[in-house]
């Protein structure tokens, strides 16, 4: 007889039913769920306390494990002695090694066991039917609202406690320290270091997730389990949170105060690590944001200018900016959805206190000397070294030398005396890589172009990408150039280009985007229609006809010949589209009093 492995999915018996409605947990987490609009979500559902995302026999069974973590450590104690450990009273908190410290540690893992299990235990998770197992709530950082969701057992065959306990004792096993370490919970503005340290950190990254809103979720069962190990860690209800140094306005009240509070802060924490670090060793900064734009004050805002504005403001000279491929494409987050692939690397040191300021022309000087040394050895593999940058990370670590030149001096100073921003500093050194003057959605279409042509990338590398040119893959995509979803991303050729394009209500009109829309007009509706597009983007055609002749050579160079020729035949009838331009009627600007 031929057996077959598969699951049967049965219908609660009635007597299942009423065994799960006759659960009554002695406990429950009566916290209020912090107010996060972007990531929690469950409160317009009126699930308003942390007890509401749990059933009632969730409840009990958590209860029961998070009670038996304390239970335990008396067990364990009475077993270390037995085993002959010292039964010298000291706590792990205050160093000791003995029995009392020995229980504690294992009830730390037991506690942090049975935390972990209640992101698979709770009414946000839902069945996973591709591989026949939970999908837990935190598949993203967020707690969304689930209707249909799964409750498992804690002794069951998909995701037992036990699980969770065995993921512990294999993280452990894979440690590769050896030596002892500490953690402390403390404000890094005014947190005591050792003097002389080594630093690499790994900061909040401006507005992208709110950790301390999330956390309350495991931080109630852990503080159940644990309090009287860590009285003082755990003596608060929740998580403390105003302190966190991210740039939330629904915890400042606007994005602009959201954004001093975040700029003001991490500058003062950085001038605190400038001023601690040892000489011997650079200042290594993770910063894994995924780049939006807001504007304010009429120019447009990032997240990732407004933290390199505050290492430049603490005194931090910037020598390197390298790309490293971080995050797993195969993580939940990034499965069919617009993720980062790399964190950016910033390599800093303290600016010498003797550092003086530069005019905005001998700036530009000193780039033109540094960056075309510094852009050879990044493209020109050397045997043995390294090999050369991808094009794609080129724009990003062209950054480091460049900022390297601007941050070496306490300021930049403008034509009229005001000192250079951030953002006028990346866009020169842009400048210099793109050897135009195109604008930042231009410059990030050129460089993806010859990275990609027209087939897909990831987006986490677009991303990457787009920070290095000041602009971000929304904002591009915003543009009605590129197609950005299910965590890809692709150039859009001329002919997907909408035919009802009016430039004159276009609020974001890149130079790609006006030699494109030329090129599609062109190809329909020969040079009479490519001169009413001429005549209505007449200021941005020069930039355009520049962009087609380095479309032109850079598809010459690729064997693109389809494409080439599309640029080819809009620059040799350049001139007939012209003089066509000049007959169209022209646009007049009206004085406030004319009839």
């Amino acid at each position: 007889m031929e057996l077959f492995r598969e699951r049967i999915y049965l219908s609660p018996t009635d007597q299942a039913e009423r065994l799960a409605r006759s659960a009554v947990p002695e406990w429950r987490p009566e916290l209020p769920i912090a107010h996060n609009p972007r990531d929690i979500r469950c409160q317009l559902y009126g699930l308003m306390n942390y007890s509401d995302l749990f059933t009632p026999r969730q409840l009990q069974a958590l209860t029961v494990f998070s009670d038996l973590v304390s239970e335990m450590r008396s067990n364990i104690r009475a077993d270390a002695v037995v085993n002959g450990l010292a039964d010298d009273n000291e706590s792990l908190v205050t160093g000791g090694t003995g029995a009392r410290a020995y229980a504690e540690a294992v009830s730390v893992y037991l506690a942090l066991a049975t935390s972990r299990w209640t992101d698979m235990s709770n009414t946000s998770c839902s069945w996973n039917t591709t591989n026949q197992n939970v999908r837990a709530l935190f598949s993203r950082q967020a707690i969304p609202m689930n209707w249909d969701y799964v409750e498992l057992s804690p002794f069951g065959n998909v995701g037992p406690w036990m699980s969770s306990v065995e993921s512990c004792v294999d993280a452990m096993s894979n440690l590769p320290a050896k030596f002892g370490g500490s953690a402390i919970q403390a404000n890094a503005d005014d947190a005591v270091h050792p003097h002389l340290q080594f630093v690499s950190t790994d900061p909040p990254y401006y507005d992208n997730i709110g950790y301390a809103d999330l956390s309350d979720f495991f931080y109630v069962w852990l503080r159940r389990s644990l309090r009287e190990v860590y009285p003082e860690l755990l003596a608060t209800i929740a998580v403390p949170k105003s302190e966190e140094l991210v740039a939330t306005p629904y915890r400042h009240g606007t994005k602009d105060k959201a954004e001093k509070f975040f700029l003001d802060g991490m500058t003062s924490v950085m001038r605190r690590i400038a001023e601690e670090v040892h000489p011997a060793a650079p200042i290594t900064i993770y910063y894994a944001f995924k780049q939006s734009e807001s504007e304010t004050n009429g120019t447009n805002s990032t997240g990732w200018e407004t933290f390199l504005e505050a290492v430049n403001r603490a005194g931090l000279a910037l020598t390197g900016t390298w790309p490293m491929r971080t995050e797993r494409a195969e993580r939940s987050v990034s499965i069919g959805a617009n993720a980062l692939a790399s964190s950016i690397i910033l390599v800093c040191r303290p600016r010498e206190k003797t550092a003086g300021t530069i005019s905005r022309r001998q700036f530009i000087r000193e780039l033109n000397a540094t960056l075309p040394l510094a852009l050879e050895s990044m493209t020109r593999e050397i045997e043995g070294m390294h090999s050369p940058v991808a094009p794609v990370d080129l724009s990003q670590a062209i950054i480091g030398p460049g900022m390297a030149v601007f941050s070496k001096y306490a300021a930049v100073l403008e034509a009229d005396g005001s000192p250079m921003t951030v953002r006028t500093a990346l866009q020169l050194i842009n400048r210099f890589l793109a050897e135009d003057d195109f604008d930042a959605d231009t410059q990030f279409c050129l460089h993806w172009f010859e990275q990609y042509g027209w087939e897909t990338g990831r987006f986490g590398e677009a991303d990457t990408l787009a920070r290095a040119k000041g602009t971000s893959v929304d904002g591009v995509k915003q543009a009605g150039v590129l197609q950005a979803a299910g965590g890809n991303v692709r150039m859009l050729k001329w002919a997907e280009y909408p035919t009802d394009w009016d430039p004159q209500a276009d609020q974001r009109l890149p130079i790609w985007e006006v030699l494109h829309q030329l090129i599609r007009v062109f190809n329909t509706d020969g040079e009479t229609g490519a001169a009413a597009v001429f005549a209505a983007v007449q200021s941005k055609a020069e930039a355009a006809r520049q962009l087609a002749y380095r479309l032109y050579t850079l598809c010459e160079r690729k064997n693109w010949a389809e494409d080439a020729r599309a640029y080819n035949e809009v620059v040799t009838s350049w001139s007939g589209i012209e003089a066509a331009a000049a007959k169209e009627p022209s646009l007049i600007q009206r004085e406030l009093f004319d009839n």
